[in-house]
């Protein structure tokens, strides 16, 4: 499992620059700026800035799993990535190299910064289904979409700041335990993402896809993907403003014989997420 923005840290990849020097050359030059003074210093707290949060994350998370490859761990059966994960489950499936799989997400990043207004808030202790019934029962609720599926008590919306306003009484009286506004530029992962969405998507329709070699879990399905190249560029591009459906995602690798689970990258979001996941079920 590869995680996503929000689990960035100052300090992250100290220890795997300069053991994979030969990749930190290349980011730098793809990037213009030093990859490690960013993660390790982050002298102008850019870390949390989205077109910078989201090659940095790339970068670790990439070196993290060449790093557990060489140490002896054994190639995974299925891979999964929350959001911007999900670009280095399809690099370790060999779906394209890391340069490419970078150049594609410091785009990515570039555009989804670009996206202002609107916001995004965690609902906590309501099932997706109750979710999807208070956000249905009003004009306002209507004009949100639920961006993160994350656990069966964790579900993330988004959409314009005031309609995210005028639906938190709607929650907390349908027994949320809490409503959580999100310091985020803008409302990802929605119906408000589409045109960033048909952007990179003219962007992916130039890159040279491969078959992927291990299951890749997809984002916008929940399931693993086509082995058709087209197909996973087209799903790929819609990931941008559709939800993450990560609850589906795990549900579906539970269901496999003895599954044993690894995050690899910075923290420990996805393996608590995880947890959750297990416990309710």
């Amino acid at each position: 499992m590869f995680p996503g923005q929000g689990s960035q840290s100052k300090g992250m990849g100290a220890d795997l620059f300069e053991r994979f020097g030969d990749w930190t050359v290349t980011a730098d030059a793809i990037l213009g700026y030093s990859i490690r003074e960013l993660c390790v210093n982050d002298p102008q707290d850019e870390l949390v800035r989205t077109e910078f949060t989201q090659p940095a994350l790339f970068v670790v998370n990439a070196m993290s799993y060449r790093a557990r490859l060489e140490s002896g761990g054994r190639s995974p059966e299925f891979v999964a990535g929350h959001s911007l994960g999900e670009y280095n489950a399809l690099a370790a499936a060999a779906v394209f190299d890391f340069e490419t799989g970078l150049r594609l997400v410091q785009k990515r990043g570039e555009i989804m910064g670009r996206v202002r207004g609107g916001g995004m808030a965690a609902v906590i202790g309501l099932d997706p289904a109750k979710i999807e019934m208070v956000l249905a029962d009003s004009e306002d609720g209507r004009r949100l979409d639920v961006a993160n599926f994350n656990t069966q008590e964790q579900t993330v919306i988004a959409g314009p700041q005031d309609a995210l306003a005028a639906v938190k009484p709607a929650f907390m009286t349908a027994g949320a335990r809490a409503y959580i506004p999100l310091n985020v530029s803008a409302p990802f992962h929605s119906r408000y993402m589409r045109d960033a969405q048909e952007e990179f998507a003219a962007l992916l329709r130039t890159v040279r896809f491969h078959p992927p070699v291990i299951n890749v879990l997809s984002n916008v399905t929940g399931r693993p993907y086509d082995r058709d190249t087209n197909v996973v560029r087209d799903t790929l591009a819609q990931q941008i403003g559709h939800s993450v459906r990560w609850l589906d995602s795990m549900r579906y690798l539970l269901e496999q014989p003895d599954p044993d689970f690894e995050e690899v990258g910075p923290g420990n979001v996805l393996s608590k997420l995880l947890a959750q996941i297990k416990k309710k079920r």
